[in-house]
């Protein structure tokens, strides 16, 4: 219920490209539009680099896109990367806005410039030539916002930051996870710490379909494809690194492979990266394909056994500018083979660390699904934040 909510045009809600210092030359951190995740808060990275020009910011601003198709794919984020002080910089397509204080919370107000309230306005004030068209800046300034008191501000900020919290925290448990995997897995099987750091004589040499099977995805009808969320989702490789369902099938027996959580897919053509996958069940595309551990509960050996190989593909085919995979390369996959013994020592360790991984992410998925609704919801005065528990 809207109780004493004030209408004010944006630019009186936040400062808009408030103006920085920073001397050309100077090595800042840096956030080019490539780090920014889809529908994201937080920044995963940044590169330090000298200030030749760009858009300056410091912590607690949101950055969102002004280019098409980066607003439209929800590359906003607050930024949190820098110290006290610290001006940081990134790309010239970024808009800046800034809390006002005492008007608006920083919170707030990144998760109002992420609402339908402003987003939508944005993306329709696009102009330019096809494919580079820019959000007009005047527009959105201008746009009237009914605006709650700072305090509610604050309770509404502070609940839908609660579930990018959780969702950053899965992510920070996750990383770690990967770190520590890796770290055991080169630990015996690239230094053989455990075994006085000479390889086993009973370790043998192989290849890949020693520890695993590859699934290959199958074709779908183009003209059966929809992103209206229509039908069954259809994993491609532009999908991975998200985990998203982007693409869907009306398909009525899509063929092919069902990819479950937990499974390890691998794009075929460009980056030949594995990942874990951590969404609900969806079908495989072509040129992507599935190492399915032989060993149920053997997927951290197969996952860190193939990355290096995929690799050394890849750094080999930028050279060549090849840019696909298929069942030669996989064919050509050496391998050592541990004994029976340690690989049911090294999946004891890491089976629960896949699970939990997998079980943070489709947590954030949800938690997703919940902030994605409750936000334009709450930014409308449509739900009272006083009566929401989470």
């Amino acid at each position: 219920m809207k109780c004493n909510w004030t209408t004010k045009k944006l630019s009186e809600i936040a400062y808009i490209n408030p103006r920085e210092s920073l001397g050309k030359g100077v090595v800042a951190k840096k956030v080019p539009m490539d780090k920014l995740q889809p529908f994201c808060r937080d920044i995963p990275e940044f590169v330090l680099e000298e200030y030749k020009g760009g858009t300056k910011f410091r912590n607690g601003d949101t950055i969102m896109a002004r280019i098409t198709p980066c607003l439209e794919n929800g590359k906003i984020a607050k930024v949190s990367v820098l110290r006290d002080g610290e001006v940081g910089f990134g790309s010239t397509e970024y808009i800046v806005f800034r809390a006002i204080d005492g008007v608006s919370d920083a919170d707030y107000l990144y998760y109002l410039i992420c609402s339908p309230l402003v987003r939508n306005p944005a993306i329709k004030s696009m102009v330019g030539s096809s494919g580079r068209q820019r959000v007009q800046t005047d527009v959105v300034a201008n746009l009237d916002i009914e605006l709650p008191p700072i305090e509610e501000q604050r309770e509404i900020g502070g609940l839908l930051k609660a579930i990018d919290d959780k969702i950053e925290l899965n992510n920070a448990i996750n990383n770690n996870l990967f770190e520590q995997m890796q770290a055991l897995y080169k630990a015996w099987f690239v230094d053989f710490e455990p075994f006085g750091g000479v390889r086993p004589s009973n370790w043998n040499d192989t290849n890949i379909y020693a520890i695993a099977n590859i699934i290959y995805g199958a074709p779908f009808a183009s003209k059966l494809f929809n992103t209206d969320g229509l039908g069954k989702p259809i994993i491609r490789i532009r999908d991975l690194k998200e985990q998203a369902f982007v693409t869907f099938t009306t398909e009525e027996h899509p063929k092919g492979h069902l990819i479950q959580p937990g499974d390890i897919v691998v794009g075929m053509d460009g980056e030949f990266r594995p990942y874990i996958w951590g969404n609900e069940p969806a079908w495989l595309n072509q040129r992507v394909c599935i190492f399915e551990s032989n060993r149920p509960q053997g997927k951290a050996f197969v996952l860190y056994t193939i990355k290096p190989l995929l690799n050394k593909i890849e750094q080999t085919q930028v050279a060549t500018t090849v840019i696909h995979i298929g069942k030669k390369d996989f064919d050509a996959f050496e391998i050592i083979l541990p004994d029976e013994a340690t690989l049911d020592s090294f999946d004891s360790i890491t089976a629960p660390m896949i699970e939990q991984i997998v079980n943070n992410r489709l947590q954030n998925k949800r938690l997703a699904v919940l902030r994605d609704t409750l936000l334009p919801k709450l930014m409308s005065g449509e739900l009272d934040v006083s009566n929401i528990e989470l």
